[in-house]
């Protein structure tokens, strides 16, 4: 009786590997976690070398206006070149035009950004690292010299990686987040000396290069780059078009994470800490799960779009349904352990058990929203692929209005609990929205 059910799960098992798209999935989860586990491992590092002194604080600041800039407008470009490559490709249209489009938005973006920082960088730093010392500003300039030439390298990067990922070379285009990774890491125990206080930002600038030249070295092997003239069409036309809400709904998203952060700021010190230190587990499960199906889905369903809508939406469905349960089992398992994980991981040395008892019930408060986060997530793959992007970018608004009444209102009676409360609150709200759209766009087109 017992081999008969290993059996049959056997078969089930290889069954659904032959899927290509579970098994891409699977792929890009595998590498994620890789990837993720790097990144703590980095972290250690960092702490040890550094501790908590004016070099970590002034890297991250200089970091943060190319990161900033990368997030909200190559980001929005990158996720749109997708569907529509698709489309040109299943159209047969002109792939070499199309992708020197896609380029020369990408490099015209990093070099604005890049010189509207440099005349600006002054007037930006007095509002996001005010009442600083000289010298503290100097460091974080001398950084970001270094490190805003990345915008040129992440713009192509992103752009290539597309190229792979709709030919579903998933594992190679996952793969670059390697780079940055072991490169930190090769240059903080072998360079440290050289550059001193400079081995962050050039090892962030070395990464970058590293991750370049390996997704270029791929995307000509297999001779996906096609570079020709810029000649529009309509469907570079209707990319472009959603350009603009595209990047309002990615501003406005990014913005959210500031609004908790200052609010965050003017609660008793170790608040922002505790709320970061609480949101690091379902941030790190976000991140792997999304990695893992917003990267295989979003070529996946612009395929879908492209040759059956109702298909599609059909499809879509089935997934929010297994994301949304499986996920919801893990939150409540993981939520029941979080007072012993947080125990396990931080409570040492200066981190007693009133501040493990704190961040695990944060902990408890912001996973109550990841099943519903991630399935947001996946219905903004869906509507980029069906160039729903205005919708997200009122959305992304509403969002950010409703953090801030939220925050207001929730503190005064809950302090920094208040404001988990407040970011859970808003994203099941707005995953309610999101789905409810969809749903109505899909009443549509049954009728």
């Amino acid at each position: 009786m017992i081999k008969s059910y290993t059996k049959i799960l056997a078969n089930k098992l290889n069954e659904a590997l032959r899927n290509p798209v579970l098994k891409s999935m699977l792929i890009v989860g595998a590498i994620t976690f890789l990837v993720k586990a790097l990144a703590f491992f980095k972290e250690t590092i960092v702490a040890g070398k550094f501790g908590l002194n004016e070099v970590i604080d002034t890297f991250i600041i200089a970091a943060l206006i190319p990161t900033f800039v990368n997030s909200v407008f190559i980001s929005s470009v990158t996720n749109l070149f997708i569907p529509n490559y698709i489309v040109e490709l299943k159209n047969k249209g002109n792939k070499s035009s199309f992708q020197s489009i896609v380029f020369i938005i990408v490099i015209l973006i990093s070099l604005v950004s890049s010189v509207f920082i440099l005349l600006s960088i002054d007037y930006i730093l007095d509002i996001i690292y005010p009442n600083q010392p000289q010298e503290n500003y100097l460091l974080v300039k001398n950084q970001l010299f270094i490190i805003l030439p990345c915008l040129f390298f992440w713009g192509i990067d992103a752009v290539l990686a597309g190229l792979l990922e709709v030919e579903n070379r998933f594992l190679v285009s996952t793969s670059a987040g390697l780079f940055p990774l072991i490169t930190m890491i090769v240059f903080l125990f072998c360079f440290i000396d050289q550059f001193g206080e400079m081995v962050l930002a050039y090892g962030t600038l070395a990464g970058a290069i590293a991750s370049f030249l390996y997704l270029m070295f791929f995307s000509f092997k297999y001779k996906y780059v096609a570079i020709g003239k810029p000649i529009f069409n309509k469907n570079s036309r209707q990319m472009i078009r959603q350009l603009p809400p595209k990047v309002s709904s990615g501003f406005l998203s990014v913005m959210n994470n500031f609004v908790d952060q200052f609010f965050a700021g003017q609660l008793v010190v170790g608040s922002l800490a505790a709320l970061n230190y609480g949101n690091r587990i379902p941030a790190f499960f976000v991140a792997i799960v999304i990695m893992s199906l917003g990267n295989v889905l979003l070529p996946h369903f612009s395929r879908l779009v492209s040759e059956d809508l109702k298909s599609a939406y059909n499809y879509l469905f089935k997934v929010l349904k297994w994301v949304f349960i499986s996920v919801l089992i893990v939150s409540v398992i993981v939520g029941f352990f979080s007072e012993f994980i947080i125990e396990l991981w931080l409570e040492r040395d200066q981190f007693t058990s009133d501040d493990t008892n704190k961040v695990s019930f944060i902990q408890q408060i912001l996973l109550v929203h990841v099943p519903f986060y991630l399935c947001t997530l996946i219905l903004v793959k869906f509507l980029t692929s069906i160039n729903k992007n205005n919708f997200m970018a009122w959305i992304s608004l509403a969002n950010l209005i409703l953090n801030i009444l939220l925050n207001i209102i929730l503190i005064k009676y809950y302090d920094v609990f208040g404001l988990a409360m407040s970011t859970s609150l808003v994203l099941i709200i707005s995953s309610c929205f999101y789905f409810g759209y969809t749903y109505r766009q899909y009443k549509k087109l049954s009728r």
